[in-house]
């Protein structure tokens, strides 16, 4: 898979690094905190105990049918004859990607404008709904589309996967501890003994840091896959007007009930993706400027006297039409 030639390679290459060091950092994170609430709980068998659980669940999570989980939105399978161009777009996609086999294409009965991804590189799916199919051009089509399957080549359906494992085991293992500090203080207490503070913060604060982790990490691998997709379609202009056009048409219905002319502002870290305005000045900052027709970067700046002649101060003349120099 080679960028095109409309790809800067160095704004690339930052980014792709950047979204690395993101991905590692809030992914180790997510098991520290994990690893950490374990050992609160039960000690070093908790932390082995949450390590074989978390590796079932994911293996679960990953390995489940695409066409179970689509059922659940009671999405239906397109044959290639209803829409012969969507599908000839999924195989050339995924032929740059490098894709081992093309996603299945679905699609839900929705005005909503919205797609997904699902499943293994070697078994993944596409969803999409009637209100995107009807509203994107071809061309905005084909960026969601690369979007889409960026996600897949990328593993994210994995990672986030991992994440979410992370974030609920979390979330029950702080609640276990909580219950058994409250069931044991009274005796504690009764004992001179003190309440282990810094136990219970950690496992009060423990679920909320682990949600703003898993929200980081889907911006960070949201941010990735729109590298993916220009990567992939070297058009960065063609998804930056799709996500646009998807940032206008979500919540335009409520918004405009409730402040007319007006959006309701979202925390960025309450986001489960990037602010569209960051994705899309990421997006076109891969753009490469075109070479100038004469390179004069670095030249001197030399001053030197005009070629045109000194004829002197103008002169006033009269004449039939009126004054003139």
């Amino acid at each position: 898979m080679d960028s095109l030639t409309r790809i800067n390679p160095d704004v690339q290459a930052e980014y792709r690094l950047r979204n690395l060091l993101h991905t590692l950092l809030l992914a180790g994170g997510s098991l520290f905190l994990l690893g950490l609430c374990a050992y609160v709980l039960a000690g070093p068998p908790g932390v082995l105990w949450a390590a074989i659980g978390g590796g079932a669940s994911l293996y679960a999570a990953t390995h489940m049918s695409p066409k179970m989980v689509l059922g659940l939105y009671r999405a239906r399978q397109l044959p290639e004859d209803v829409m012969p161009d969507a599908h000839r777009i999924l195989r050339l996609l995924s032929e740059r990607a490098g894709l081992p086999r093309a996603p299945d294409l679905y699609l839900i009965r929705s005005s909503m404008m919205n797609a997904f991804s699902i499943g293994r590189r070697d078994d993944a799916a596409i969803c999409v709904t009637d209100g995107l199919v009807r509203g994107l051009s071809g061309r905005e089509f084909i960026g969601v589309m690369a979007h889409e399957i960026a996600h897949i080549l990328r593993e994210d359906i994995r990672v986030m996967a991992l994440s979410d494992v992370v974030s609920r085991m979390t979330s029950v293992m702080s609640f276990l501890g909580l219950m058994l500090a409250l069931f044991h203080a009274p005796k504690l207490m009764a004992d001179g003994g003190q309440a282990p503070w810094l136990v219970i913060l950690i496992l009060i604060t423990a679920p909320t840091v682990g949600t703003l982790l898993q929200l980081a990490l889907s911006r960070t691998r949201e941010f990735e896959a729109d590298l993916t997709a220009v990567e992939v379609t070297g058009d960065p202009e063609g998804l930056a007007a799709a996500l646009m056009k998807l940032e206008k048409a979500h919540g335009r219905m409520w918004e405009a009930m409730m402040l007319p002319g007006a959006r309701i502002p979202d925390p960025s870290i309450l986001r489960s993706h990037p602010k569209t305005e960051e994705r899309v000045r990421r997006i076109l900052s891969l753009r490469k400027r075109p070479a100038p027709l004469v390179d004069v970067e670095g030249w001197p700046h030399i001053t030197a006297k005009s070629m045109l002649p000194v004829t002197g101060k103008p002169r006033r003349r009269m004449g039939g039409l009126g004054v003139w120099y």
